[in-house]
């Protein structure tokens, strides 16, 4: 009885994208100055839509570590963004279970004008911590940050790899559940990239469910277990992801 409870648990859902359909307007003037010119002479501004994703269905079990591959404009950023909730589906459900933290624009709930310090709270509030956890968490964010006295100065005067390192430091130390990753590990020096793949590979020992976005094979096959290849935004493959590498490089783009 109990073995059937824990594998029916472990397998419950975290996200569920469900028949999820997003288009995007696609104007036919090349400029907001010919939309305008067009407008005032009684001109109708011909506009149309592209599909982003057409139709694209996955579950991610709770604790399951998922790769979205996929060539560039096929749709991977797209699917992260609508199971974080930055965009709606125009067609279609999504559905997440617990609290999602999104590195899909590390930095981006950052304000220049604040220190490191303010900002730490701000984007912590952000991702759902109350201020009692940030302050709990505060000493350990800046020291995996490295940016040491400088959690003090306003950010508009940090380097750009300052800032996402404590921007990510950020993310990662809040109480999650799902975590969903998009390229931000391509950016900073090699020892802090390390350090951040070691962390998600702690983070996925410790069951939190992961949807990551990457171009780099190496880094999806140690982090993930499974891979789902979106193809001319729809879904190709979703297997294995070993399997899931080779469909891509096999995969005429």
């Amino acid at each position: 009885m109990s073995n059937t409870l824990e594998q029916t648990t472990a397998a419950r859902p975290s996200i569920i994208v469900d028949h999820v359909t997003k288009k995007f307007l696609k104007r036919n003037t090349h400029s907001f100055k010919e939309a305008f010119v067009g407008w005032t002479k009684g001109k109708k501004v011909r506009a149309d839509y592209f599909r982003a994703l057409d139709d694209v269905s996955f579950q991610v079990g709770e604790g399951e570590s998922v790769a979205v591959l996929g060539f560039n404009g096929s749709g991977k950023s797209t699917t992260l963004k609508m199971v974080s909730g930055v965009l709606e589906p125009d067609e279609g459900r999504v559905f997440t279970r617990g609290r999602v933290a999104g590195l899909i624009e590390v930095g981006a709930g950052f304000h220049p004008e604040l220190s490191g310090r303010e900002n730490v709270f701000l984007n912590a509030a952000i991702l759902g911590m109350s201020k009692k956890e940030t302050e709990a968490r505060f000493d350990e964010i800046v020291a995996f940050s490295e940016i040491g006295d400088f959690i003090d100065q306003e950010v508009k005067h940090y380097s750009s790899g300052m800032f996402m390192r404590l921007a990510f430091s950020v993310a990662i130390h809040v109480d999650l559940d799902v975590l969903l990753v998009d390229e931000v590990l391509s950016v900073g020096d090699a020892p802090f990239r390390k350090k951040c793949n070691d962390k998600l590979e702690e983070l996925t020992r410790q069951g939190v469910t992961m949807l990551v976005v990457s171009h780099n094979m190496q880094t999806v096959q140690r982090l993930c277990s499974r891979g789902i290849v979106i193809h001319e935004h729809k879904v190709l493959f979703d297997g294995p992801i070993d399997e899931a590498v080779e469909v891509i490089r096999t995969t005429p783009h």
